[in-house]
């Protein structure tokens, strides 16, 4: 592969002649993304997980905004339940009730947890109220002691009702490395119960709020709770102590066209016209392999002025100041069939930080023990294989590239351990369909002032918003380093996600319709973004 420079690169050396003393922060965040680890998400990480699909994490996202009253807030949203079907009736996908879904605020330097917030979901088989209205129909939607379509969430036509509750855990400090509340007691304060789960977005005729009512397709792109569908405004909850919630059905926010890198690395990654001229994986017109699939979803809004503030140095940023962020899962130890009682402790099953630290990286014989431990064992466990990453000597392979493949102690500084650092003194970031905005964050000249004067990236990895495209990012820090002397754009002529997102929480999309979505209806019907 030839390397050949693009003008994303202008991008980036603006930034670098407009910033004073930023050449810090620039080298070090090329050398976050000297990694080769982030060019899919992790929908398909480990074999164990891959059975379990309604714990299995796809995404986590976590990025710094304002509410509309001045305050600053970290935004926490993550994605589960990878390629739901949109239209898979009678039950469509529903959260695990026995399962604890929870979101880590880290120490950034250790990964070990300092807040732990975690969402458990009612009865998944209920046979009476509140979570089944009507026993004796086929229909969990759109007939419960009514016909017809649902217009509140929860009303006499939502046959079914999912719901949930939310907590807040701090660390037992005797007890750093321990896995799991409930072993022993912490401090555990409930935020909320019985709060409700919207609908799947079954289609026109059952769900119409979610839908444009001329063609029945997903309507999205909200810019503030007013203008978001029925459905997602009634079930985004205030809770007392500050913090804001959702859960609920949305679309597949990344965007790859997996499909062929996983093909060996198929050529068409990088060129969709006959040229490579106009560059590597530019040309649009990708396969993105998540379009028309929808996820799980859940996430949470916390003031800064709740979290922990910790100084960080190396790779994301010089002299930073903030938290990690990850997600795990845990399921019951014991589990007795056919009554599903449960009454262990759980263990953890899934865990996920960085998009593909486990998918890309890790080894398939540690693919399981990754999501067993945390990333407080990352550097006694898992730091080798960051350090020697395979999927370089793929790319090698497959291009003729020459891209080192041992002795990586940049990505080791970076990747372990694996939490998404993000440096909560900059102001609000913008996000996709804001001015300033760029899928390329910093390569983009996408960058946001922190509280020590240093422009830093707006998006992955300072963070990661929707509409980041971590694999373009990360192919080209595959191509361009470990010198940087030349800076190559590469990517995977995916640039885009066929949905729009939210500009407000959450910013995860609406759910795509059952009957009308991109796999068997073409294109999604474009809303403009004004």
């Amino acid at each position: 592969m030839k390397p050949n420079t693009t003008t994303g690169i202008a991008g980036l050396r603006r930034w670098a002649g407009t910033a004073p003393g930023r050449m810090l922060a620039i080298g070090s965040a090329l050398l976050t993304l000297a990694t080769p680890q982030t060019w899919a998400s992790s929908h398909s990480d480990a074999p164990l997980i891959k059975q379990d699909p309604q714990v299995n994490l796809t995404d986590v996202y976590t990025f710094v905004r304002q509410r509309p009253s001045g305050e600053r807030v970290l935004v926490v949203e993550v994605s589960v339940r990878p390629f739901s079907e949109p239209g898979d009736g009678v039950i469509y996908d529903r959260f695990a009730d026995d399962a604890e879904y929870n979101i880590h605020i880290a120490n950034p330097v250790t990964g070990a947890t300092l807040q732990q917030y975690t969402f458990r979901f009612s009865d998944h088989d209920a046979v009476k109220a509140p979570g089944l209205k009507n026993p004796n129909t086929i229909l969990s939607y759109g007939l419960g002691t009514e016909l017809g379509p649902i217009l509140t969430v929860g009303d006499a036509r939502q046959n079914y009702t999912q719901t949930y509750s939310v907590s807040r855990i701090m660390p037992d400090r005797t007890r750093p490395g321990r896995r799991h509340p409930g072993n022993r007691p912490g401090d555990i304060t409930s935020l909320g119960k019985n709060l409700l789960v919207p609908p799947p977005n079954v289609g026109m005729r059952t769900t119409p709020p979610y839908n444009d009512p001329e063609t029945g397709r997903a309507v999205s792109g909200a810019t503030s709770r007013e203008t978001l569908d029925t459905y997602t405004r009634e079930t985004t909850y205030d809770l007392p102590g500050g913090v804001t919630v959702f859960a609920g059905p949305r679309e597949d926010g990344f965007f790859a066209d997996t499909p062929g890198i996983f093909d060996l690395l198929d050529s068409r990654i990088l060129d969709n016209n006959g040229s490579l001229a106009d560059g590597l994986g530019q040309d649009g017109a990708g396969v993105d392999g998540f379009k028309g699939f929808n996820v799980l979803h859940y996430g949470i809004v916390i003031p800064l002025s709740q979290l922990p503030s910790i100084a960080y140095t190396g790779a994301l940023q010089p002299a930073a100041t903030g938290v990690g962020v990850f997600a795990t899962v845990g399921r019951p130890r014991v589990v007795l069939f056919p009554s599903r009682m449960s009454a262990s402790s759980f263990v953890q099953v899934n865990r996920l930080g960085n998009p593909l630290f486990n998918e890309v990286l890790v080894a398939l014989g540690s693919k399981d023990l990754y999501n067993r431990t945390l990333p407080t064992t990352d550097a006694s466990t898992f730091a080798r294989f960051a350090e020697n990453p395979e999927v370089a000597t793929l790319i090698n392979t497959v291009f003729s590239t020459t891209f080192p493949t041992t002795g990586r102690g940049d990505l080791k500084a970076v990747y372990i351990p694996d939490v998404i650092r993000v440096n909560t003194t900059t102001g609000p970031v913008p996000v996709q369909g804001e001015e300033g905005f760029s899928r390329l964050s910093f390569i983009g000249g996408d960058v946001v002032e922190d509280g020590n004067g240093n422009m830093v990236p707006s998006g992955w990895p300072n963070g990661r918003r929707f509409g980041d495209d971590v694999v373009d990012i990360a192919l080209t820090a595959v191509a361009s380093g470990p010198t940087f002397e030349t800076i190559t754009v590469v990517g995977d002529n995916v640039p885009a996600n066929d949905q729009v997102y939210n500009r407000t929480f959450p910013y995860a999309a609406t759910p795509h319709a059952g009957t009308r979505h991109q796999k068997d209806s073409g294109v999604n019907a474009p809303i403009v973004i004004e």
